[in-house]
C-alpha cells in the first residue's frame, strides 16, 4: 500500500551535522537531515519503519491529514521547535516496498557450480552462501545491510 504523508522540514541554519529538521505529524516522527533531500529520504525510511511496525502490531496504518489538519497536529507539539515555521512538503512511501527492501530473513536459492570449483571452495573452507551474497551486493552497487 502506498500512502503520501505531510512532512515539515525545518532549516535550522545551525552549524551542525544535521541543519534540517524534519517532523511526520500523522504518526509523530521526528527526525533530521544533513541536506534538503536527506531530510526527505530520513522521513521517508521513519515513516517505512514506523508503518511496517504498525502492521506487523495488527494496527492500522495512519491516514495522512489535509493540510490544514498537518499543520494543527504540528503546532499542537509542545516542542521547543515551531515545525509549523518549515516547509510543509509530501512524502510518499510504499510500504509494501519498504517491507521488501529491508527484509533480512533468509531466502533459499539453488545454484549450480562445477563439481571441481565446489571441491576446492569445500577445501578452503569458504563459505560459498557469503561469497554469493557479496558479490551480488558489489555487482548490483547496494551498500551492505547487516
Amino acid at each position: 500500500m502506498k500512502q503520501v504523508y505531510p512532512t515539515f522540514i525545518l532549516n535550522t541554519h545551525e552549524d551542525s551535522e544535521h541543519p534540517f529538521l524534519v517532523c511526520v505529524p500523522d504518526m509523530e516522527i521526528f527526525t533530521e537531515g544533513a541536506d534538503f533531500a536527506d531530510a526527505i529520504e530520513m522521513a521517508r525510511d521513519a515513516i517505512g519503519l514506523a508503518g511496517i511496525t504498525l502492521e506487523d502490531q495488527g494496527e492500522t496504518l495512519p491516514l495522512p491529514s489535509t493540510q490544514e489538519n498537518a499543520i494543527g497536529k504540528v503546532q499542537s507539539f509542545k516542542d521547543d521547535i515551531d515545525f509549523s515555521k518549515g516547509i510543509l512538503t509530501y512524502v510518499d512511501v510504499d510500504f509494501s516496498e519498504y517491507r521488501r527492501k529491508t527484509d533480512s530473513k533468509t531466502v533459499r536459492r539453488n545454484v549450480a557450480l562445477p563439481g571441481w570449483l565446489n571441491y576446492e571452495a569445500e577445501r578452503a573452507g569458504i563459505n560459498v552462501s557469503r561469497v554469493l551474497q557479496e558479490a551480488l551486493i558489489a555487482t548490483l552497487g547496494l551498500k551492505r545491510k547487516m
